[in-house]
């Protein structure tokens, strides 16, 4: 199987996905659109370090379904996502709208972002949580992320650590075991699971999905090669959904969830900041 069939079994995953993800709960739909200040729970976590964004121009890169998007536009910047599922744009585009947030969506996949999207022209470049391990070549990403980046412009990434990515996720007892690639392979990791990260009420039957994983170190290296100069990293020991087994992990004060016994042990996010030079 190539790429090719690997990113129409994901965009099958996704599109089955996103309504259910919009009627779920967990994605907070309705508290957008009740309520003008309110924020995504990944946003918010970064809200510190994302700082003033008043009149920057923001592009989102596998925006899924917009609460992020939306939430970095109520910070104000004027954003675009972008995103390959058309049913994920499409609940963006009617959150957006029932939020009264003024936002662009462009349906694509990553790899033809400098194709669809102005090139050199944003000054935020935004990926979040549970992105790039959907993408089958970091270098790639790296390369439309700097290439739609304005002289001075910022990447910022909150994403998922490879080594969470790597886990055994069936494992029940407390070993913290790596079963799957930490670095980018040709070949995908295969999954076929039901359900999803979040609460859905309805039964999913697009189960399978491709997943590559890409090491820190092959991450920002890359972004090195594309002429970014790094300017942040932190890794967390919390994540936004709970990833193991029950009773391995504890939902914290801040909405976020760490493991029960010795946390220090597991990098489960991280935070990336790079800026394209003047």
């Amino acid at each position: 199987m190539d790429v090719t069939d690997s990113l129409e079994v994901n965009r099958r995953h996704w599109d089955e996905r996103a309504p259910a993800h919009a009627a779920s709960a967990d994605y907070q739909v309705q508290q957008f659109i009740d309520d003008p200040g309110h924020l995504s729970d990944v946003v918010r976590f970064d809200r510190a370090l994302l700082g003033d964004l008043a009149g920057v121009r923001g592009v989102h890169l596998q925006c899924h379904i917009g609460t992020d998007t939306v939430s970095l536009s109520r910070l104000g910047a004027r954003m675009t996502g972008l995103d390959f599922s058309g049913a994920s744009i499409a609940q963006a585009r009617a959150l957006a709208a029932a939020a009264g947030a003024d936002v662009e969506f462009v349906q694509a996949e990553v790899q033809r972002g400098l194709e669809v999207l102005p090139v050199g022209a944003f000054d935020l470049v935004y990926t979040g949580i549970g992105a790039l391990c959907w993408l089958p070549s970091i270098r790639e990403w790296a390369r439309v992320a700097a290439g739609l980046l304005a002289p001075g412009g910022r990447l910022f990434v909150r994403e998922g650590h490879p080594v969470l990515w790597a886990l055994d996720y069936e494992r029940t007892d407390e070993l913290l075991v790596l079963a799957h690639p930490y670095v980018e392979t040709v070949a995908p990791v295969v999954d076929d699971s039901e359900g999803s990260y979040v609460e859905v009420d309805v039964p999913l039957r697009n189960t399978e999905n491709h997943s590559w994983n890409h090491g820190l170190g092959e991450i920002v290296t890359a972004l090195l090669d594309e002429g970014l100069v790094l300017t942040g990293l932190v890794e967390h020991d919390s994540v936004p959904w709970n990833p193991l087994p029950d009773g391995l992990m504890r939902l914290g004060d801040g909405g976020e969830w760490h493991l029960v016994n010795r946390p220090e042990r597991l990098p489960l996010t991280y935070t990336l900041q790079a800026v394209r030079p003047a």
